[in-house]
Order: structure tokens, then C-alpha cells, then sequence
């Protein structure tokens, strides 16, 4: 990179460039731990030495943050696809559930707009929908940061809530379903032929969250791409020019992460065979009444504090994921193996 022609190849500077970010994502965090460790050695000897108590405390607190740091570190290295250290378009539907599942896919919004924030990422929205009573429709925000995509992708699915609803005179239980769709947020243009015929184009006034501009003009657009049934909206820019552009982007993403989840053997629990926002199909149970509890159903995790998982408290569930996802490919490629050993022997 320091040479002067480096930059006379912009295509190939900016693949070396990515490709150096993707290393250094990997090594920065090692040197710092590795750095930090000789400090706290450092500082546990002078603390034996001296017989210092308050030394030795610290180094016991520096210990722990340390082995949270390396946690991090190690989830960070399960995230293997290239769009995982990319920003994302989190979507979010209400599902069967009237009322109440607008209500709930306003938790769900609220819930990830947290989580984002608690991880410092930014967030803004991209389209919402308001319930007519209560709650959204369907609402779609952009998170930006390091590994957001990798991280919720774990999110990717259908969320089930049950509670005693508020809406209801009689206070009977409900259940309610919302679906949660994720795509990675490319920083350059993904390979992806978008053919004129394959889509259409719709403007629209913009309503719900949007600022001062909404219901003014028709600068919202709508985009949907026939062959797949995919629909993309954006809301957010006063300019049309500027929702389309944005509403491209995120259907070029929608369009990549179709054709990779068709590549791969869940495919048929996302896009096309997704199966229906009901009951049956949740990927999680957040259950309110007649006791308190969120349970993930792929991986079996469960926490008992319902309202710290609902103001965003949700890391948990992502590590389990994604855990569980890195044993299942090695497992994968250990079956791989073993069936190509047996050709070999034939």
C-alpha cells in the first residue's frame, strides 16, 4: 500500500484494502490481548511483591474484562461468510396476530434499536409502518457497525410472543408472531444483474416515522422484483432520488443473501419456504404468562428475565447461535470427509 502506484488500480486497491481489513480484524485484537496480558503480569508480580490487596484487585478485575474480551474474539471467529463484518437492513413483520402482533412487532423494533445502541452501532430508520391501533406493520432499519450482519443473523426468523394482552377487556392469554428478515449492508455493490423487466417501481407518500417531510410529497419508494416476490421500501430521504438509491441497495442485499441461502441446506427455513408468520414456524418463544421465559428452539437457550431480553439483552441467545451453527459445519465437513475417504478406498 505504500507504494505511489498503488492506488493507479482502484479496483484492485480496494480488494487488497479489504482484504488487509479482514486480517487486521483478526490480528488487532490478539496483539491487544497479548499486550494487556504482559501489563497484568506486570502488575500481579509488583502486587505479590508488595503484598498489595488493591493491586491484586485490579488485577482480578482486568482478568475478567480480558476473558470477556477473548469470548468476543472467539465469537467474532465463527463469523466466516464475507458479509459478515458488514452493516445490515433488519426487517420486521407483524404476523397472525391482528392488533396484537403490530404491538409486538413494536417490541421486536424496539428491542433491536436497543441492542444496537447497547453495542454502540447506529441505527436509522429505512421505512415504517405504523399499526392502526398500536404498534408496526412492517418496519425496516439500517444498522451500521463492526460484525452487525454476523451477529444478527442469529436474529433471522420468526419471533412468537405470549401474554396476556392488553388489548383484550377480558385479559385472556394471546399469541402473537412477527418475522424478523436480515441483510448484510454492502459498502460496494454486490454482483448482481437487476434486470428493468424484473422490477417495478412505485412511489408514495411516506407515513409513520420519517420526519417532517412525510405525507408531503411522494418521495417514498417501493420497489418489488417479480421473479423472487421480494419487496424492498424506503421512507427515510426527503429526496425519491435518494429512497430509490437505498431501496436498490437493500434489494441488490436481498438478492445476494436469496441466492446464498438457496446454497445452502436451510435454505428452506428463510426466503422462498420460509413457511408462514404463525405458530409452528418461531425460530424463539418469548413467553410473558403464565410464567416467564425466551427460549430459542434451534439451540435450546433460555433466560428467565423476560424485560432485560426485551430492552435488548439478546447477546446471549446470539452466541448460542452461533455456536451451535460452527459445530453443525464441522460436523458437515467431518461427514464430507468421511464419504470422500470411502471413494478413495472404492
Amino acid at each position: 500500500m505504500a507504494r505511489p502506484d498503488f492506488w493507479n488500480n482502484q479496483e484492485s486497491a480496494q480488494k487488497t484494502v479489504q482484504a488487509l481489513k479482514k486480517v487486521r480484524a483478526i490480528t488487532d485484537p490478539l496483539l491487544k490481548l497479548g499486550k494487556q496480558l504482559e501489563e497484568v503480569a506486570l502488575l500481579d508480580e509488583l502486587a505479590r511483591e508488595e503484598k498489595d490487596e488493591k493491586t491484586r484487585e485490579e488485577v482480578r478485575s482486568r482478568l475478567v474484562e480480558m476473558d470477556r474480551e477473548l469470548d468476543r474474539f472467539e465469537l467474532r471467529s465463527l463469523m466466516v461468510q464475507d458479509a459478515d463484518p458488514l452493516g445490515c437492513f433488519l426487517s420486521i413483520q407483524a404476523g397472525a396476530g391482528g392488533t396484537e402482533a403490530c404491538d409486538w412487532a413494536g417490541m421486536l423494533f424496539r428491542l433491536y434499536s436497543r441492542w444496537a445502541e447497547r453495542s454502540e452501532m447506529s441505527v436509522s430508520i429505512v421505512s415504517y409502518l405504523a399499526g392502526e391501533e398500536a404498534g408496526v406493520r412492517n418496519a425496516t432499519i439500517n444498522i451500521r457497525g463492526d460484525y452487525a450482519f454476523g451477529y444478527l443473523k442469529a436474529e433471522h426468523g420468526v419471533h412468537r410472543l405470549v401474554r396476556i394482552s392488553p388489548f383484550d377487556a377480558q385479559k385472556r392469554r394471546h399469541t402473537s408472531f412477527a418475522s424478523v428478515d436480515v441483510v448484510p449492508e454492502f459498502e460496494e455493490e454486490p454482483d448482481i444483474e437487476i434486470l428493468d423487466n424484473d422490477i417495478r417501481i412505485d412511489t408514495y407518500r411516506a407515513g409513520g416515522a420519517g420526519g417532517q417531510h412525510v405525507n408531503m410529497t411522494d418521495s417514498a419508494v417501493r420497489i418489488t422484483h417479480f421473479p423472487t416476490g421480494i419487496v424492498v421500501q424506503c421512507q427515510n430521504e426527503r429526496s425519491q432520488h435518494k429512497n430509490k438509491a437505498t431501496a436498490m441497495n437493500m434489494l441488490r442485499s436481498r438478492l445476494y443473501q436469496f441466492q446464498e441461502d438457496q446454497r445452502m441446506a436451510e435454505a428452506q427455513k428463510l426466503y422462498n419456504e420460509k413457511g408462514e408468520i404463525a405458530f409452528g414456524s418461531q425460530i424463539r418463544s418469548y413467553v410473558l404468562q403464565p410464567y416467564q421465559i425466551v427460549k430459542d428452539h434451534r439451540t435450546g437457550f433460555e433466560m428467565g428475565n423476560v424485560d432485560a431480553v426485551l430492552d435488548g439483552d439478546i447477546d446471549r441467545f446470539i452466541d448460542a447461535y452461533l455456536r451451535s451453527r460452527a459445530g453443525q459445519r464441522a460436523a458437515e465437513l467431518g461427514s464430507e470427509g468421511e464419504k470422500e475417504k470411502k471413494k478413495q478406498k472404492k
